[in-house]
């Protein structure tokens, strides 16, 4: 029944827990959906933290459905990124002085309340009703009772759950091959963001959640700050070990030491306080402190594969993407193969390019100019860049690709204007893919409700 209510509050544009609450009171769709119940907001919050790995994998789900109607082509696809708001401020991204004043002012309001509450006193002595042998008697009474009710609550929950619960993540570990990042010519910066990308991607998979505490949070801010030095120093020591005892391609010693480098004492950089996954990501009329979202959809806007990414750029999400919709493909029991993909030129990476080509069997259309420039960048002439640009300039070519925008600008309107879906309601990545991922079933579950009512009515 919860899951069917969220399913189709999420379809109707409404996603705040009080406001599904109310509307299980006044809206009598909601109503028969809920089967006259009337689910407090706290337990529709609870319900939806406590699942959003399940209801993640509705997306697959309802994927499946639309197979099953005819709806799920994969000759050409789209892919594109829209960024959504997360449920934090960019008034709360901090550098480490800044974090490290906000931790002391809130330990310096903690001893501030601790004084009032105790005065002189050391504040581990015993509370008055407890100093009598009849206090402590009715005290551990009703102790007893709320342990015995709170195991009765744990009986009645998954012991799954609270394994996960309580499981705590593994260390970070990062893996910096030469041979994978020295063909990229980036350098040192080349060490460091593939360093960075490692880190990113193990917060991702470790989906730890944000504390609701303050105090928590500027703790766990400060952590991650102090963690993203730590890879920074590892990668730039490997970078040096790598210059002095690497070889080149013909087995020679690079010989020459890199330029000297120190990394700061302290970290660099901001970090957000409400929600540490986000960033301040770049729109197209500013910057908002939020997620970029990725989708890819076939020719009846389908979504395909749906995906959150903490970085700004579109840049470095081709190759991933096409791979999550083999992925959502495979699992639904779709063998074909998408024949060719279409994205804007904020995509384009000449080695994501040559790998989808060449390991996913999946052509290519994307514009190595952005639509602004009237001349080509300097260098980027010759080979591959103008080889594309004659295949969009060719008919066929050119055809496909205007395509692109009547494919997945609509999704996107749809969602966020249509819909009000313009920011998450809740804050980490992890919960915030789930929520990206029901967002996107919904979107599906409506294309397929209006797919069977035109059927129907032919």
């Amino acid at each position: 029944m919860m899951v069917s209510l969220l399913l189709y509050s999420y379809a109707r544009g409404e996603r705040s827990s009080r406001g599904i609450e109310r509307r299980c009171v006044e809206d009598v769709a909601y109503r028969v959906i809920a089967a006259q119940q009337k689910p407090d907001h706290a337990t529709i919050a609870r319900f939806r933290a406590r699942h959003e790995d399940a209801l993640a994998e509705l997306f697959g789900s309802v994927l499946g459905l639309c197979r099953e109607a005819g709806l799920v082509k994969v000759g050409v696809i789209a892919i594109d990124g829209t960024k959504v708001h997360a449920s934090a401020s960019h008034h709360s991204n901090f550098d480490y002085e800044q974090l490290s004043r906000e931790i002391l002012r809130e330990a310096g309001e903690l001893d501030a309340a601790e004084d009032g509450l105790y005065g002189d006193a050391r504040g581990d002595e015993l509370p008055e009703h407890l100093r009598t042998s009849e206090g402590r008697r009715a005290a551990l009474e009703q102790a007893k009772q709320k342990l015995e009710a709170r195991r009765e609550r744990a009986e009645n929950e998954s012991p799954e759950t609270e394994a996960a619960a309580e499981a705590e993540p593994a260390g970070v570990k990062i893996e910096l091959d030469a041979a994978v990042i020295v063909p990229r010519v980036q350098g040192r910066d080349g060490w460091l963001l593939e360093a960075r990308r490692q880190l990113d991607e193990h917060r991702r998979l470790q989906a730890k959640p944000i504390p609701r505490s303050r105090a928590e949070r500027l703790l766990e801010a400060e952590r991650r700050m102090a963690q993203n030095l730590e890879v920074e120093r590892a990668a730039n020591e490997a970078y040096e070990h790598y210059r002095v005892h690497g070889r080149d391609k013909q087995g020679r010693r690079l010989g020459r030491p890199p330029k000297p480098y120190e990394p700061p004492e302290t970290p660099a950089g901001k970090i957000n306080t409400t929600d540490p996954d986000s960033r301040n990501v770049k729109t197209p009329r500013s910057y908002t402190q939020g997620y970029n979202t990725q989708a890819v959809v076939n020719e009846k806007q389908i979504v395909l594969a749906a995906e959150v990414s903490a970085s700004s750029p579109d840049f470095g999400h081709l190759e991933p993407m096409i791979k999550a919709t083999k992925r959502e493909l495979l699992a639904i029991g779709v063998t074909d193969t998408p024949e060719v993909a279409l994205a804007d030129s904020g995509y384009w990476n000449e080695e994501q390019i040559d790998n989808v080509v060449a390991n996913e069997h999946v052509q290519v259309l994307i514009p190595p100019d952005a639509g602004k420039r009237e001349t080509p960048r300097p260098g980027w002439d010759g080979g591959r860049y103008t080889s594309m640009r004659k295949t969009l300039q060719s008919d066929y070519g050119g055809g496909l690709y205007r395509k692109r925008k009547a494919m997945i600008e609509p999704v996107f309107a749809q969602t966020k204007h249509n819909r009000r879906i313009n920011h998450f309601h809740r804050r980490g990545r992890s919960a915030a893919r789930s929520e990206w991922r029901l967002i996107t079933a919904t979107h599906n579950l409506l294309k397929l409700h209006r797919h069977q009512i035109a059927t129907a009515a032919a």
